[in-house]
């Protein structure tokens, strides 16, 4: 396939080189069907049930028989805990033990995620910067940084969005980086190793920092 090409930006928002894009990853064919398959199994999986119902077996009381079953000209009831009766069992209710989970195959979220950062690279939703790194952790540089980006063309709404702004994945553990991001609520910043679909389709923009060492990372990700 012939590999497309985009700007490399560093911390300070000026271009600093271009980059190869591959383009098994980078110029895949909208699947609508496959990425909501694979978004709407990955959410069902992560699921936690909380509310329980109790049924009848479950619920105190209802050991003795209300009435005698014949003679009294009322309804024949073996116990005041069914759910026919105030205080009784719940019937098909909620239950925290149901699994949830839904099997979805390692190929398939590959795809999915090509699928997705493709139509993201078409609208101009990718940014490529060579290097992200801070000292210490200060949420303050994190937004100057942030504020950078946001000057770039195609970017301009990247810190004035209220919600869901953009994901950045960094080429290996930066735990300083983390910190400096995570007082931001607009903003997941995590390892490239952990991008998936989901955060991909939450978030508007993408941010791949060192993408010689991230885009290789992505690839691999069909192969293991």
């Amino acid at each position: 396939m012939e590999n497309l090409q985009a700007k490399i930006y560093n911390q300070k928002g000026k271009e600093s080189g271009t980059v190869d894009l591959p383009a098994s990853v980078f110029a895949v064919k909208w699947n609508a069907d496959l990425v909501h398959q694979v978004v709407t199994s990955m959410l069902s999986s992560a699921r936690t049930p909380i509310a329980h119902a109790k049924n009848r077996g479950e619920v105190s009381g209802g050991g003795k028989k209300p009435w005698q079953q014949k003679g009294t000209g009322r309804a024949r009831h073996g116990s005041t805990r069914s759910p026919l009766w105030v205080h009784g069992g719940t019937t098909h209710g909620p239950r925290n033990d149901k699994d949830y989970g839904r099997k979805v195959n390692k190929k398939m979220k590959a795809k999915a995620l090509y699928t997705i950062l493709s139509a993201k690279y078409k609208k101009g939703q990718i940014m490529f910067v060579d290097s992200i790194s801070f000292k210490a952790p200060k949420t303050k540089e994190a937004v100057d940084t942030l504020t950078t980006f946001s000057k770039i063309s195609g970017f301009n709404d990247l810190m004035s969005r209220k919600k869901n702004s953009a994901y950045l994945a960094f080429s290996k553990k930066d735990a300083t980086a983390e910190k400096s991001f995570q007082n931001i609520n607009t903003i997941k910043a995590d390892e490239i190793r952990n991008m998936n679909p989901v955060d991909l389709m939450k978030y508007k923009y993408v941010v791949i920092e060192n993408p010689e060492i991230g885009l290789k990372q992505i690839s691999e990700k069909l192969i293991k």
